[in-house]
Parts: C-alpha cells; sequence; structure tokens
C-alpha cells in the first residue's frame, strides 16, 4: 500500500535485429469494396545501431494500491485491545480495532519495500513491557519496536532465517524462535532448530549475550509455551516436540501425528494443546505431564489424543477462548467453527465469504469478547461472541491469489478484469471470487461495493479436486460510464457444454450501483469472445463491437421497446441491447478491435490483416495487409485525430498512415509484446513486453513511441509482470498514468510522476490512544449511554476547557504544589459556574396558584426565554376585540367553570374524598380554595373576569407551570 520507487540494476537494452525483408504480396483475392493500397518500403528503419544508442533503462514510478493477499500470521492485539498489528510483507501495520483504518505503518526496510530477505515472518507482545512489539523476520533479525511513538528500540542479527517466535513473563529478557538452520531465505527448508535466545546485547555489539539449542525440528508449522511456562511445545511436519523448559538442554521428546500437521494453541488455563491438520482433524494432546521421558532422545512415541472433526480441508488455524471453554478453528470453508470442548458440541459461522486464514479472540474488560477472522481475501472480519454474527468487516482491495491460480491453471487463460467508472473515478476489479467484480475507490483507499456477475454456489471443493466456478473474462465501461458489458464464462465437466454470457450493466444513480439489464447467451457460439469495445463517442447513439473465435464480428446496438404495465413493473419505454449487424472476413479469426477517436470507423485485427470498417453501416473500406505477413496480435488508432493506426505482432510495431494510405514506420523489437496502452490525447503509447528475470528478479520493460518516430522515447523498467494495464482516468498527474495487475495479484499505479498515495497510515507515526473511539459496553447495551459519558470525549463541546483564562490548568499541577482550598475554592467556582438568572418576584396571588394542577415544562425553556425577550408593541384600539368575544362567548361560562370545579372536588392531583363517619366528605385544599375565589366577586372586583383564573408564573426552582387544559 506504500508508494514506492525502488532502484534496479540498470541494464543496456539488447540490440534488435535487423528487419525481415519486405515480401510480395501473392494473394490474387481482391476485396468488396475497400480500396486496394500497395504496401511501400517503410519509411524508417529500426537499425541495432539506434538501439545501442539509447540510454540505460530507468526505473518507472509505481505504487502499490493494496497489498496481494492477508496475511498468514496470527494478528496481535494489544494489552487494551485497540490496536491490532499485522505483518505483510517488511512491514507492520497498526490497525485501530474500532475503525478498521491502519493508523501506522512500522517498516523494516524503507529503501526497498519489495524485498523478500527482510519479510516479517512473527511478532509478540513483550511480556514485560506492553508497549513494546517483537518482531522476527526471514534475514535473521529480531526488532523490538516502541509502536506508542513508532520508533525501532532494538535489533538483534540472529543470523537465520526466522519462522516463529513465543515467549513467557517467566523467561525475562528472552524469547524462543524456530529458525532455519541455513541462510537460504526459503519456506521449503527441510529441517529447522529452536534456539533461546537474550534480547540484552553486549555493550560493543548488537549481537545477543546467550543463545539457547534447545534441539533440530522438521520446518515448523506452529511452536508455544505453555499457560505456566513449563512446557515449550513445536509442530513439524507430522511430529509433536515437547520440552521441558526447566531443562532444555534435555532436548525434546517427540510424538508421531497420523497427518501433517498445520497449527499449534495452547490452552490458556490447562497442561494440554491443539494442532489442526491437513485432513481437517483438530486433535487435543494430553501428554504434557511429570512422568514424561526426557531422556528417551531420538525415539518417536504415541500418546493419548482426543480428535475433534469437521473440516473437509486443512485447518488453517485455532485458537482457544481466554477462559478455556471453547475452542475456534478456520479452514478453507469459509466457516467459522466453536468447539463445546467439554460437551463436544458445535456452533458455526458460515459463509464468511473466503477462506479463512487467521482466528484470534480481541479479549477486555470493558468491551464483549470479539472474534477477529482474517480471510484470504485481505479482509478482516470482527463476530461477535454473543451473537456470533458478523458485526464489522474492514477490507481495501478483495483479491485472492489462490482462486485466481486455480482459474489460470485451468482454463489456461490469464483474465484480469479492469476498468474505470468516469461517473464517480472507481476502479472495477476481480474480486476474492472470480465470478463477482469489486468497485474500489482509490481516492478513499476504500472498497465501495461488490458486484455477483455470475451467481454461484462458493462451495468447498470435493476432496483434492479443484472446483472451477464461472468467472469473469472481461469488463469495459461506457466513457460517460452509464453502461457496462461483462463477458463471464464456465468450462464444460461431465458432459456439460461450455457457458458464456454477454451481460449489459446500467448504471443506477440512485443507489451507485450497477443493474442488470441484458442477458445474451453465447453471444458467438460455444467460442470464446476475443475482444469487446464500446465507441468513445455516444453521440449519434452508443454502440458495443466484440470479436469471437467464430470469427465473427458483432455490432451492438440499444433498442427502445414500449413494455405493458403488470404487478410489479410499470407502463413506459425500455431500453436493451439488440445484435444491430454480423460480419465476417474471409475465414480469418479476429483478436482485436479498435475505435477511431469520433467513432466513425473501428478497426478489426484479422489474422495478418486490418479491416477498417464503417460504423454506421458496417461496410468494410480498408484492408491494410502486414508488410511481415505475420497476425496481428493488437490494433489501436494513435492520437486524437484518427489518422494513425498502430498494428502489433508478436515481435514488431507497425505505424500505419490511413490518410496517405501507407506505412509511417516499422519497428521490430527483441521481445514479445505483451501490452499496448495508447494516451488518451497525444499522438504516444506505451509498449510493455514480455518479463524477464534479470539478477533474480522479475523485470518487465516498457517504451514510450510516438507517431513521429520508430525510436522509443524513452524506457523504463518495472518490477513485476502485468496481466492486464488499462489508462488511470482518475489521476491528474501529467505525463503516462496507468493503472495494472500484476502477476501476484497486487493493483499498482504507474507512471511518470511520484506515485504518492495520501494515506496517514503508511509512515510510521505516534499512535494516540485518547483519539480511539470506546466500544460499547454490556451495560450501556441494556440501560444507554450516560449523558455524562457521550459528552465528556467531545472536548470541543465543554465549555470550562475553552475558557481563555485556563482556570482548569491549576489541577495539572502537584497537589503539594498547589495554594490550599480554601484559598481557591471562592476564585474557582466564580470562573468555572455561570451566575444564576435573578427569579421573578412572586406575589401573594400567585403564591395562591401555586398547587394547581400543572404541566411541566423543561427548565431550559424559561431560562432560555428570559434572555431573549423584547418589549412588544401596544395593540392598536380595537385589534382585539375578536379574541376578547371569542373567549366570552366559548370560554368564560357557567357551565364550563362548574364542571371544572367538580371534577376538582372530584379528585385533585390523585387525591380521592374521604369518608367521615360513612359520609363522603371532600377534601379542602390550596388548589379548591382558589377556584372558590374564582367565583365570588373579589376577582371583579380585581378588574378580571369571573371565569379567568391569573395567568401562572414560574417557581422558584426554575419549572414553569401552566395550567392544565380541562
Amino acid at each position: 500500500m506504500a508508494a514506492s520507487t525502488p532502484k534496479h540494476p540498470k541494464s543496456t537494452p539488447t540490440s534488435a535485429k535487423d528487419p525481415p525483408k519486405t515480401p510480395s504480396n501473392k494473394r490474387k483475392g481482391k476485396e468488396n469494396n475497400p480500396k486496394s493500397i500497395a504496401i511501400p518500403n517503410p519509411i524508417e528503419l529500426w537499425s541495432a545501431q539506434s538501439a545501442q544508442n539509447l540510454d540505460d533503462d530507468t526505473p518507472w514510478n509505481w505504487a502499490s494500491l493494496t497489498d496481494p493477499s492477508s496475511s498468514r500470521i496470527l494478528p496481535v492485539f494489544t494489552k487494551d485491545g485497540s490496536y491490532f498489528f499485522s505483518l505483510v510483507g517488511p512491514s507492520v501495520k497498526i490497525h485501530s480495532t474500532t475503525t478498521g483504518l491502519v493508523v501506522s505503518t512500522l517498516s523494516s526496510s524503507a529503501s526497498d519495500r519489495n524485498a523478500q530477505s527482510d519479510v516479517l515472518t512473527s511478532a509478540l507482545i513483550n511480556p514485560h513491557n506492553a508497549f513494546q512489539l517483537i518482531t522476527g523476520s526471514l534475514d535473521g533479525s529480531v526488532r523490538i519496536w516502541d509502536f506508542i511513538n513508532g520508533t525501532l528500540l532494538q535489533t538483534i542479527e540472529l543470523g537465520q532465517p526466522i519462522h516463529y517466535m513465543c515467549a513467557h513473563e517467566q523467561f525475562k529478557g528472552s524469547i524462543f524462535v524456530a529458525a532455519s538452520p541455513s541462510r537460504r531465505k526459503t519456506s521449503h527448508e527441510n529441517n529447522a532448530i529452536v534456539l533461546q535466545i537474550s534480547l540484552k546485547p553486549s555493550e560493543h555489539t548488537n549481537q545477543p549475550v546467550e543463545i539457547t539449542s534447545v534441539g533440530k525440528t522438521r520446518f515448523p508449522s506452529g511452536l508455544a509455551v505453555s499457560s505456566n511456562g513449563a512446557w515449550l511445545v513445536a509442530a513439524a511436519g507430522h511430529t509433536i516436540y515437547v520440552a521441558k523448559t526447566s531443562s532444555l538442554v534435555s532436548g525434546f521428546t517427540k510424538y508421531v501425528s497420523p497427518e501433517r500437521l498445520r497449527c499449534l494453541a495452547f490452552h490458556p488455563t490447562e497442561e494440554y494443546f491443539a494442532t489442526g491438520d491437513d485432513k481437517g482433524v483438530i486433535r487435543l494432546w494430553y501428554c504434557l505431564n511429570d512422568n514424561l521421558a526426557v531422556n528417551t532422545r531420538g525415539v518417536e512415541k504415541r500418546t493419548q489424543t482426543r480428535p475433534l472433526h469437521w473440516h473437509a480441508h486443512a485447518v488453517s488455524s485455532i485458537s482457544f477462548t481466554p477462559n478455556g471453554a471453547y475452542l475456534l478453528s478456520g479452514g478453507e470453508e469459509a466457516v467459522l467453527v466453536l468447539w463445546q470442548l467439554h460437551t463436544g458440541k458445535k456452533e458455526f459461522v458460515p459463509r464468511l465469504g473466503a477462506p479463512i486464514s487467521t482466528v484470534s479472540i480481541l479479549s477486555s474488560r470493558s468491551a464483549e469478547e470479539e472474534y477477529l477472522i482474517g480471510l484470504a481475501d485481505a479482509t478482516y472480519t470482527f463476530i461477535s461472541s454473543a451473537t456470533l454474527k458478523v458485526t464489522r468487516s474492514y477490507s481495501r482491495i478483495k483479491i485472492d491469489p489462490t482462486h485466481s491460480h486455480l482459474l489460470t491453471s485451468s482454463s489456461k487463460m490469464n483474465f484480469a478484469p479492469i476498468a474505470i467508472q468516469p461517473r464517480t473515478s472507481t476502479l472495477v476489479l476481480p474480486s476474492s471470487h472470480p465470478s463477482s467484480l469489486q468497485i474500489y475507490s482509490p481516492s478513499g483507499s476504500t472498497l465501495v461495493g461488490e458486484l455477483e456477475v455470475s451467481p454461484s454456489n462458493r462451495v468447498s471443493r470435493r476432496d483434492d479436486k479443484p472446483l472451477i466456478p464461472a468467472f469473469v473474462e472481461t469488463a469495459v465501461i461506457s466513457p460517460s460510464g452509464g453502461w457496462m458489458a461483462t463477458i463471464d464464462s464456465r468450462e464444460g465437466d461431465c458432459g456439460f457444454h461450455d457457458e458464456v454470457y454477454l451481460k449489459f450493466w446500467s448504471w443506477d444513480k440512485h443507489r451507485n450501483n450497477w443493474v442488470l439489464n441484458t442477458r445474451i447467451d453465447r453471444p458467438h457460439g460455444t467460442e470464446r469472445v476475443t475482444d469487446i469495445s464500446f465507441s468513445p463517442d455516444e453521440t449519434s447513439g452508443l454502440l458495443l463491437v466484440t470479436t469471437g473465435r467464430d470469427g465473427r464480428i458483432k455490432v451492438w446496438r440499444l433498442w427502445s421497446r414500449r413494455i405493458a404495465s403488470g404487478s410489479t413493473t410499470p407502463a413506459g419505454p425500455e431500453n436493451i441491447w439488440v445484435s444491430s449487424m454480423t460480419i465476417t472476413y474471409r475465414s480469418e479469426i479476429p483478436s482485436s478491435l479498435s475505435w477511431s477517436p469520433d467513432a466513425s470507423l473501428f478497426a478489426v485485427a484479422v489474422g495478418p490483416y486490418l479491416a477498417v470498417y464503417d460504423a454506421a453501416s458496417g461496410t468494410l473500406l480498408q484492408s491494410l495487409t502486414s508488410p511481415s505477413s505475420q497476425k496481428s496480435k493488437f490494433v489501436h488508432f494513435i492520437g486524437s485525430d484518427g489518422q494513425y493506426l498502430l498494428s502489433t505482432c508478436s515481435n514488431s510495431l507497425i505505424m500505419w498512415d490511413l490518410i496517405n494510405n501507407s506505412v509511417a514506420w516499422q519497428c521490430p523489437t527483441s521481445q514479445s509484446i505483451e501490452k499496448i496502452v495508447p494516451h488518451p490525447q497525444d499522438p504516444t503509447f506505451a509498449v510493455f513486453y514480455t518479463p524477464v528475470v534479470v539478477d533474480e528478479e522479475l523485470r518487465t520493460r516498457a517504451s514510450i513511441f510516438s507517431t513521429a518516430s520508430n525510436n522509443p522515447s524513452s524506457t523504463r523498467t518495472i518490477p513485476f509482470g502485468l496481466r492486464n494495464v488499462v489508462w488511470a482516468s482518475f489521476s491528474s498527474r501529467p505525463g503516462f498514468n496507468i493503472v495494472g495487475i500484476t502477476h501476484s495479484w497486487r493493483v499498482v499505479t504507474i507512471g511518470d510522476a511520484d506515485q504518492t498515495l495520501h494515506d496517514e497510515g503508511l509512515t510510521a507515526r505516534a499512535v494516540n490512544n485518547q483519539q480511539q473511539p470506546q466500544k460499547k459496553t454490556l451495560f450501556q447495551d441494556i440501560f444507554g449511554i450516560s449523558a455524562f459519558a457521550a459528552t465528556s470525549p467531545d472536548t470541543s463541546t465543554t465549555p470550562t476547557l475553552q475558557r481563555k483564562d485556563k482556570t482548569h490548568e491549576i489541577f495539572d499541577t502537584p497537589a503539594y504544589l498547589a495554594p490550599s482550598l480554601d484559598s481557591l475554592f471562592e476564585p474557582l467556582i466564580t470562573t468555572l459556574l455561570t451566575l444564576r438568572l435573578s427569579e421573578p418576584i412572586i406575589t401573594d396571588d400567585i403564591a395562591e396558584e401555586a398547587d394547581e394542577d400543572i404541566v411541566m415544562e423543561e427548565e431550559q425553556d424559561v431560562i432560555a426565554s428570559v434572555p431573549s425577550y423584547h418589549p412588544s408593541r401596544m395593540p392598536h384600539p380595537g385589534e382585539m376585540e375578536i379574541f376578547t368575544k371569542l373567549f366570552r362567548t366559548r370560554c368564560m361560562t357557567e357551565d364550563r367553570l362548574s364542571n371544572a370545579v367538580s371534577k376538582m372536588n372530584a379528585r385533585l392531583n390523585g387525591v380521592h374524598h374521604k369518608e367521615v363517619n360513612g359520609a363522603s366528605r371532600a377534601v379542602e385544599t390550596p388548589a379548591s380554595i382558589s377556584v372558590k375565589r374564582l367565583s365570588n366577586s373579589q376577582v371583579e372586583h380585581a378588574g378580571l373576569p369571573a371565569t379567568i383564573p391569573p395567568s401562572p408564573s414560574p417557581l422558584a426552582n426554575g419549572k414553569k407551570r401552566k395550567k392544565a387544559a380541562t
């Protein structure tokens, strides 16, 4: 994911051979209608001398948008569970458990990110310092990191490739490692050695003070120390190696496993461990006891085990829960299995989307326990231990190289569809499953969505026979981004014929996703589609041209039809894609096609010919024959005027001038041509050759040509091979901007400018625990989040912390240096608290109304209304007469008053009548007394209507009281 500008050994390009002589065209057949063009000698010939004068190849700037696959190494959590570490190549990526984002990257090789010698293989938290991370790599280095500050504290050179590490708090200052005995840094070593090394270097060198050899093993698949620190266990091949930590000099005792072991895990509280093997069997080993025969070295023994079998294929990872009650396992089936150890019962979390690589457990006191599942397509998924459901999932680009390898070997093709959506500047790439496409945003470095092109059952393979699903061959998008065409196919098996589908997808702007519009079965029969392309200009109507191995060239267009209203679809016009015309050229098989910039012509490479057709009528306008009579591999219009047409054979380039009906130049090449990428505006193009191995490194040469000369203007190299490349229209950098998929299924950007990625997590930076969002606790899930807890983390909304006098900083000093509390109380309270607004004066008449039946309102409303009060204007004479008349006729009646009084006497604030000597008597209350007063003449003398009580007023506690409606 980091930008890379690697430096590689420079090499002089091999001089090309002289071009072969142009043979005479002996074909006597003439085409119908097209102009007959005589092939003259090339204007300029490529010479070996000009090739020798080229400058040395220089590396091309490139950056990897994502990693090829997820790490097969178990993630490591911090002590508080806020972050977890994943090892990818030579780097340690620190992820936030809440957001899943990479907050920091610890890289052990800053100069060359593509180096394979320093690939990290193991990591663990220092048992004696929770803020230090210890890593081991294939270059034999043990590094100690301060991951809080993002700094490297210490490097210990062991000199042997390290494969596994483990540590225990009983062994302070030392760790156990499983390393290869030789310096050959390969994962196919047959032997290994287990060592105990000290982390305390000498005063003059970085070499460890002490190295203790425990014993030799086969190539290890696991290394662990028991929870009490009494046992050291290594798994390798078909053997378990057990040693007592109290007597490491006695060496290992061997126990035989019936199958090859893949993973190892210790029980957190008891003295037994579990292993997973190639056949999907999990075994619990009960061989750790004091009667262990440590003196019988070199003798393989058998011991009591307990098998647990559900997986149909190899178990990739196992892990015990912290309480030891459950065992978690995962593998190729993409199913998480939870084993209840005491009862043997199983629970499943199926359909996780990709094979499981790692299973780890996040345990924190402040939050519920979660399971972190690392998938083979570089996705991390969190599963709740309470509900066994996926709570959140984080991924960048989901590509699983294992699926792609099966498809490539079976179909003998190298399909890697890639396209760019111009409306959203997103990439359409192959997903982890070959029958799906994923949509990725390079600007946000996020996965936008996934499109299942061919629905298929994502089941596991049967035994060792690979399951060949449907896979997407090609995907192209129209220039406006409104349409996408895909080709997906499935190979026939057991009497079933091959399936090929051409599908048209329309862009739904409301859902920001693709919707299937038209499906065409077998567009070219049972033969494969060789090329597909949309017309670049949609003003005269959008067209699509496909070519197939059946020898046909088909033109597809939009057709509008009117559909009748149904139960689910409304009536109206509908656009679907139909076949417009079918063209054949002799008996040749078309291999490539290209559109002119104005969409008036399209050219097709058919054998040794280039056929130029009119897009509107399908008429053959020109027929161009290769001077060397070689089959054309690619054809491209170069430039924005459509004058030049490039024809590419396996080892030569031919530039045609369509206006002058001649060959502009010809250039033979010493290497086979793999891809051509034209510049969308300039008359230049990039030629990618077949990758070669130079100094044990894969390198691909790329030459930049222009239509004016057959001499390349520059030659660049990249340290990988490319499966597919397209022009990166989402980039605005000057020069060439290309995005492609490498042989290792990495998505990279290539260009002349520096390929820098704007991602804060690409470099080492300090980790701030205070900025980490806190997860909900179980108590908060039941009763909700406290109002104080919800506002306390956001210091920007706390007014007391943003005062200019900074009074709160007095608490930052030690207590013995601060003044006494008696002298601090008055000035501190005055600065921190806001003066309360003065209360309104309560008269005797208002106090008598205090206990009426009221409706409470929020104190905030009363206080907020006081500052915003402004004196209103005086009403004009007669302005309020209509309201006075309405209240007198509708509200001020004796019947309403008597009803209100009787109700208040019957029940006031939930108080019923009391019975005295068997008779019911109403209780005299201040509210009832006030009601009686309303009916006497005292209210009339006050100038108020007899049935209107005085208006309520705020009480002393700031609550506003209002008369309840009757």
